[in-house]
């Protein structure tokens, strides 16, 4: 069998395959109140047509200052649930399963006004300097979290991703290159993860269905985070009850990456295998003999592809071609997927 197509389960939610559609941003709220326009409508459910076992919508933010851009999507208020649960409708009667990905762009924010971070530092000369977070502020951003969870649950979701990569506000607390905070949010690995462990207590007092959370593995920089190092932090992730672990890199502060075919993958298989939890693999997989070799070597337990899925929405068709096997096709599809 084909272990790419084999259905997997993660709690009460099963998965009819391994394929992970990777949550990116698109920029589509022009009205800049981060409501759900037609745009996102059609995008998620063509990949769900698509077959796509597990859609995760884009990053989300939690609050009108943890946007990465002002045409963010948000989950701040609860005007946001019937657009949300749209999706989740159109997604879900394709036989899709829907995640989002709950976010807090941190010092990377572009919107106007103030930006908040662990420490008063810009990414770069390009970005605003933060304004360094109070312990007030934290509590504030984690409550955010666990109601931007609640909306999730009433919007019907599968799955809540907590972003923790890519250099956003909760990776910025656990890397000590963006992190110089003196007090108990800063210094140790064991204070600088205390924020990600209170958000993923709040989450999972009021959320029983899969948490996933996205990490950058590696910082690409002397002093950063590399996956060895988040050994440790995933294994508490586990403890309190994160199911999956979807293991991205870099981005916390510039830096070159080497990037090339399946050069995140070790880093999955690294984690995976330190600290005995399920992970994600992501970056530059294009085929389906890779994502096959990637699950048949138990290197992680899915596949998630990012812009493979926007050059073709039909990957999963694509994929089961080259690995010579026949996928239920839609209904409406049936003639042109005959193999």
């Amino acid at each position: 069998m084909v272990k790419l197509f084999e259905s997997y389960a993660i709690r009460e939610v099963e998965f009819k395959n391994r394929i992970v559609m990777a949550p990116m941003c698109m920029y589509s709220s022009h009205n800049e109140d981060g409501m759900v326009q037609e745009w996102h409508r059609t995008h998620y459910a063509t990949r769900a047509v698509g077959q796509v076992g597990l859609i995760i919508v884009e990053a989300t933010a939690v609050q009108p200052q943890g946007r990465i851009s002002a045409q963010d999507l948000g989950i701040w208020s609860d005007e946001h649930i019937d657009g949300l649960a749209e999706i989740v409708q159109l997604t879900q009667q394709h036989g899709a399963k829907t995640g989002i990905q709950l976010a807090h762009a941190g010092r990377k924010a572009t919107v106007d006004g103030d930006i908040q971070a662990p420490s008063a530092i810009a990414f770069n000369d390009k970005y605003k300097t933060p304004i360094e977070m109070t312990v007030e502020d934290i509590k504030e951003t984690i409550q955010a979290f666990k109601a931007g969870a609640m909306r999730a649950k009433k919007a019907g979701f599968d799955v809540i991703e907590l972003h923790g990569a890519h250099g956003y506000l909760i990776n910025e607390f656990l890397s000590p290159l963006s992190n110089k905070r003196t007090d108990v949010y800063g210094g140790s690995s064991e204070n600088r993860y205390r924020i990600l462990r209170e958000i993923i207590d709040e989450v999972r007092s009021i959320w029983e269905d899969p948490l996933f959370v996205r990490i950058s593995a590696h910082d690409y920089t002397e002093g950063g985070m590399t996956a060895e190092a988040y050994v440790e932090m995933a294994k508490w992730m586990k403890e309190q009850g994160v199911d999956l672990i979807d293991v991205s890199s870099g981005a916390v502060v510039p830096a070159k990456i080497d990037a090339y075919p399946g050069y995140q993958v070790k880093f999955a298989e690294t984690i995976k295998e330190g600290a005995n939890i399920a992970t994600g693999a992501v970056g530059l997989i294009t085929t389906g003999i890779q994502a096959e070799e990637i699950l048949k070597n138990n290197r992680a337990d899915m596949v998630l592809l990012a812009r493979e899925l926007l050059r073709d929405p039909y990957w999963p068709y694509t994929a089961a071609r080259e690995l010579g096997v026949e996928i239920p096709a839609p209904k409406q599809y049936e003639r042109g997927w005959r193999f």
